[in-house]
């Protein structure tokens, strides 16, 4: 894992010293039907390196790919034969009927306590340098509720 540090230097804002916010490790949006064939899997380890089960944090760009973004917690749901990860964001905004968020309660990835949900209409690829730290495994439960609505939506595995 690439640990995060801020620069300094004049050049460099510290925004961009993020990992996953550019370069070869940076984080992108996969289209989930072109992916090939997705095993989605639990095995979260506490090593540092992103596994699927685990929440994350990684730049993740905006939707409109404008170059802008934020650091933000991502659930890493697969790992795929290059290595990349399939990862989807968290919000803490509320998506009490919106079908493309589930649920997913409180945990350690939020500070601040609140609820938060996972996005399923949109995968980012991540890769193990491009994350900037692991905040939690999530526990099995909540993983197989978003991993059943990610199957259900891309035919993955």
């Amino acid at each position: 894992m690439k640990p995060f540090t801020e620069s300094g230097a004049s050049d460099h804002s510290p925004e961009a010293e993020l990992p996953g916010r550019s370069g070869p490790f940076a984080t992108t949006e996969a289209e989930p039907r072109d992916v090939g064939p997705v095993r989605t899997s639990y095995a979260p380890d506490r090593d540092g390196d992103p596994d699927p089960g685990e929440i994350v944090w990684t730049w993740v760009p905006y939707e409109e790919n404008d170059g802008r973004g934020k650091d933000r917690p991502v659930l890493v749901v697969a790992r795929e034969p290059a290595g990349t990860l399939l990862a989807v964001q968290l919000s803490s905004k509320r998506h009490d009927r919106d079908h493309e968020w589930v649920p997913i309660g409180v945990g350690p990835w939020d500070q601040r306590g609140r609820e938060s949900w996972v996005d399923v209409d949109r995968v980012l690829r991540i890769h193990d340098e491009g994350m900037r730290r692991e905040a939690c495994a999530l526990d099995r439960g909540r993983f197989d509720r978003v991993v059943t609505r990610l199957r259900e939506r891309y035919g993955w595995r």
